[in-house]
């Protein structure tokens, strides 16, 4: 099947479908799209007639096309448009794990009225426990369904066990094996249960080597795991180690994903969870704080050149590099923190020492101030000004290194003190930078010019 692209033609057909109420044209045209193809549609219409679209398909599609949508388009769609008993249908076909995601956007006062009205009560109950758990852990992770068998089953039994189970899983990753207690003891694969005869014992053929994570483990641990072993899925146990769950690799991508987006908005200066569709008023106030903090380190920057005021009145040229001094320190801060970020989010990594840390970026620091330095040093002489080349090389030189200290001390220290670290790429290093280039600049030229 060719890749889905949306067209103002095709949009057009599909609202003056729906306008019109063209049944027969809409099954037509969306019954051989993905959930994915069809939440897409549905962000460009309004919202009236993104519900008409949703009634149109069949329950189970429409369920999946509602765990397509993004969070928070979603939950604006849906406290607007659908009423108690519509949820309540939908997420009576969502995986466990999707429908409180679902559910935790809306009002408690809807959640509580969705759970009573769930036909599947075994859902609810699933829907209910996983709401114990935090999000960003591996209990709010993970999905209740999944297919386990007793250690004393036969392969007759496990066979008979998964299509009884099978009904409520929509991905069959593997078998997981449990003992009396329900504690995870191993795993079996579906090929090893074709391949053995139906008398067999579960106990004579699972694998007990597994990868398998407790409920309180934290989400990017979680996916760590995943991708250093290469898995699809993985189980997850309680403090006593019996199972309870399963977390797939869609579930990560999705907490990944978002977690990215996280760290991208702390480190453009934007605080909280927003979009580009979201009002001006909250637009304006993720921007404010930061924006706060640039005005004052500027400030700061403006007093300490209002400092040696008279020292510039004396030698003019020093003015013509105060631009140089703070976009260079903040350049080189952003660069050294954002590789420090990402080495802490790398847990898999071996940790360097503080102390090599700072050894490795300041030899670092080195080549690169020498490089600009001597780079600035030709430009001096060449606009006439050879009076300040020692002046001007040294303090790019200092630049560096000082600003190479800060882009690697800090995010180290925010993370110790579990801060998220991607600030410190972020307006912070920028304007911190900028005052110790200029501090550096200034006080350099007090010293050694003969002022």
């Amino acid at each position: 099947m060719a890749t889905f692209e949306l067209t103002k033609e095709y949009l057009s057909e599909i609202e003056e479908a729906v306008s019109s109420q063209n049944i027969d044209f809409l099954n037509t045209q969306l019954e051989d799209l993905f959930p994915a193809d069809i939440a897409t549609i549905l962000y460009q219409l309004e919202g009236p007639e993104a519900h008409s679209l949703i009634r149109l398909l069949d329950t189970e599609k429409a369920a999946e096309v509602l765990s397509n949508i993004d969070s928070d388009d979603r939950k604006k769609f849906i406290k607007e448009q659908f009423t108690v008993e519509e949820i309540s249908k939908y997420v009576n076909l969502f995986d466990s794990d999707d429908a409180v995601d679902l559910l935790n956007e809306q009002s408690i006062e809807v959640r509580e009225q969705v759970i009573a009205l769930l036909e599947d009560r075994e859902q609810a109950r699933f829907i209910i426990d996983l709401m114990h758990y935090p999000e960003d852990v591996a209990g709010g992770l993970m999905q209740k369904e999944l297919i386990k068998v007793n250690i004393s089953d036969t392969v007759s039994d496990c066979v008979e066990e998964i299509r009884a189970q099978a009904e409520s899983v929509d991905k069959v990753y593997a078998v997981y094996v449990v003992d009396d207690d329900q504690k995870l003891r191993g795993i079996v694969s579906l090929k090893q249960i074709l391949l053995t005869r139906k008398n067999t014992k579960i106990e004579n053929i699972f694998e007990d080597d597994i990868v398998f994570v407790d409920t309180t483990k934290s989400g990017d641990e979680v996916a760590e795991i995943m991708q250093r072993y290469d898995l699809e899925a993985i189980p997850v146990v309680n403090a006593l180690g019996r199972l309870l769950g399963l977390i797939t690799i869609d579930d990560v991508l999705d907490f990944v994903k978002e977690k990215a987006e996280e760290d991208i908005q702390v480190m453009t200066g934007i605080t909280g969870e927003v979009d580009e569709d979201d009002s001006v008023w909250l637009l304006a106030k993720a921007r404010i704080p930061w924006l706060v903090v640039g005005v004052i380190g500027s400030l700061m920057a403006a007093s300490v050149i209002g400092w040696f005021e008279g020292t510039m009145a004396k030698v003019a040229g020093l003015a013509i590099f105060i631009p140089l001094m703070a976009s260079t320190g903040g350049n080189v801060g952003i660069q050294t923190s954002s590789l420090i970020v990402q080495s802490l989010a790398e847990k898999s990594q071996i940790s360097l020492s503080l102390g090599k840390r700072l050894s490795k970026v300041i030899r670092v620091a080195l080549i690169n101030g020498l490089v600009v330095g001597i780079l600035t040093g030709i430009y001096v002489y060449a606009i006439g000004k050879p009076e300040l080349f020692y002046v001007v090389c040294l303090s790019l030189f200092s630049v560096v290194i000082l600003a190479s200290f800060m882009g690697t001390i800090t995010p180290i220290l925010l993370d110790k003190f579990g801060v998220n670290p991607a600030m410190a790429s972020g307006p912070f290093i920028t304007t911190a930078n900028d005052l110790i280039g200029i501090g550096a600049y200034f006080g350099i030229a007090y010293l050694l010019l003969p002022i």
